[in-house]
């Protein structure tokens, strides 16, 4: 076979890869949990396995150009003019757009570390300059984000609350502190990937902040409350200027009509949905409590995990958790994160966390 001539870009080698969670190995009883991917442990509800079942029947058909349906029906769920929303495949891919979007090849951006570990993957691939500024006690600096926002003079600086994989938030009156400090030619991207878990009070509403500020974009997903990871479709709200040049960038068709389907009637059935939130919610604290009667030493969650910052001797619980049939996300070096499940699941954590210790 003959070689290939192709030129590959210079820097492919040096870009950052995702890594997902080591698979778990069969338990002695048998069984198996995963808890590495921040999925929801119920299947959908049934309406919106109907109204996918509905739409697969048209899948002859290529869907809304840009998701108009949804688009609407978010301007209306969240009071916000439907021209200030665009829908993408999950907040990740449009963290991606705005990159595309907003930072020309070089300009920094800057987030917050350890946060989303593709921040820097579609950041690096966007040509962009990646700026990581270290957490202060699992929770993002904000005043450190924002000197290198100025020393970089940064185009888009990203704020992961609650934030992956740490689960610590901001809180409304520091992220007024931070949107005053940063400059208005800055775009400040409010991950809420996880807000639905987030039940603190002094909680900030991104979506209110995004209509008040000109450089406020908000990203939110349905893969992680809404129980439709499988779907991958999200959104951003952001000022009517930044949207309309989002349009001009994306590809047509991101969303499937199937995921926008199930979008939609995941917004009707809310209320049913919100109650399993509550119940994630519940279990989180009860697990975090657990494991610090346990004497491990962790931070306050808001997202439906919880962290441990194990430094050297995460890989070591890896270890221990994968023997007994539990996946877990392990970032060597820094923690172990572990998705709230099924109580059974929980259970065998604090069972193998019990024996480690």
């Amino acid at each position: 076979m003959q070689m290939s001539q192709v030129q590959l870009r210079n820097d492919l080698d040096e870009l950052p890869a995702y890594l997902a969670g080591k698979p778990a190995l069969m338990g002695s009883d048998q069984r198996s949990f995963k808890l590495s991917a921040n999925e929801l442990p119920w299947p959908v509800d049934p309406a919106v396995t109907d109204a996918i079942m509905a739409a697969a029947s048209g899948l002859n058909r290529y869907p809304d150009q840009i998701g108009a349906r949804l688009v609407s029906r978010l301007a209306t769920e969240l009071s916000v003019a439907a021209d200030r929303i665009v829908v993408g495949g999950g907040s990740i891919s449009l963290v991606q757009l705005l990159l595309q979007t907003v930072a020309d090849p070089g300009d920094a951006v800057v987030y917050a570390w350890r946060s989303y570990e593709a921040y820097p993957i579609v950041i690096s691939t966007s040509r962009a300059r990646p700026v990581p500024v270290p957490l202060r006690d699992h929770r993002h600096d904000l005043p450190s984000m924002v000197e290198a926002v100025r020393r970089t003079h940064a185009r888009i600086v990203i704020v992961c609350s609650p934030n992956n994989p740490t689960g610590a938030a901001v809180t409304a009156a520091e992220l007024d502190e931070f949107i005053a400090a940063v400059p208005t030619d800055c775009l400040i991207v409010l991950d809420e990937a996880y807000i639905e878990f987030d039940s603190a009070v002094g909680r900030p509403e991104g979506i209110a902040l995004a209509r008040r500020h000109a450089n406020v974009a908000v990203l939110r997903t349905f893969s992680k409350a809404h129980g439709l990871a499988g779907l991958r479709v999200g959104y951003c709200v952001a000022p009517s200027r930044i949207t309309a040049a989002l349009r001009q960038v994306t590809l047509p068709f991101t969303v499937s009509a199937v995921a926008e389907a199930a979008a939609i009637t995941a917004l009707d059935v809310w209320a049913r949905q919100r109650e399993r939130v509550v119940e994630i919610i519940a279990r989180r604290d009860r697990f975090a409590d657990g494991l610090r009667r346990m004497g491990f030493d962790i931070p306050d969650s808001y997202g439906n995990f919880v962290w441990l910052p194990l430094g050297e001797a995460s890989a070591s619980l890896d270890d221990a958790l994968r023997a007994s049939g539990i996946s877990v996300r392990t970032f060597p070096g820094d923690g172990v994160r572990i998705t709230i499940g099924e109580p059974d699941a929980m259970d065998a954590v604090l069972a193998v966390a019990r024996g480690w210790r």
